[in-house]
């Protein structure tokens, strides 16, 4: 049974292992921890005492968020738990004029039938900064 909260006080680092799979330079433990912490709302999905997945969202509070990310252990997804870590996130949103998110082409389809819709960004990354 997978279970959600928005409480991460009591997170450590040691829950958060297991994530950005594949990334290229992954956050480190403190940084995940920091960057969840500092968050305007995060929803965690746990399988008993293990943080299997999570989102989190930037916002002014007033019109604009952006979703940095969303992770989902390997080994538990396909089960939905991304999808209903979106839908609650969003659901905290629905009084912002606009909800942002930036994903690999790959992902496009995912976010697509989540609601969300397409268009042209541009990005800045410093990988350096993730390796503290």
């Amino acid at each position: 049974m997978i279970s959600y909260n928005t409480d991460v006080s009591e997170l450590s680092e040691d829950d958060l292992a297991g994530f950005f799979v594949g990334w290229p330079t992954p956050p480190s433990p403190a940084q995940h921890l920091a960057v969840l912490r500092g968050s305007y709302r995060v929803v965690v999905a746990r399988s008993h005492d293990t943080v299997v997945g999570f989102v989190n969202m930037i916002s002014d509070g007033v019109l604009t968020a952006f979703i940095p990310w969303l992770e989902v252990r390997p080994e538990f997804q396909g089960q939905g738990i991304g999808t209903e870590l979106m839908r609650r996130v969003l659901a905290e949103a629905e009084h912002l004029y606009s909800v942002d998110l930036v994903c690999d082409e790959e992902l496009r389809p995912y976010y697509e039938r989540l609601g969300g819709v397409a268009l042209t960004g541009m990005i800045w990354r410093n990988r350096a900064a993730c390796e503290g």
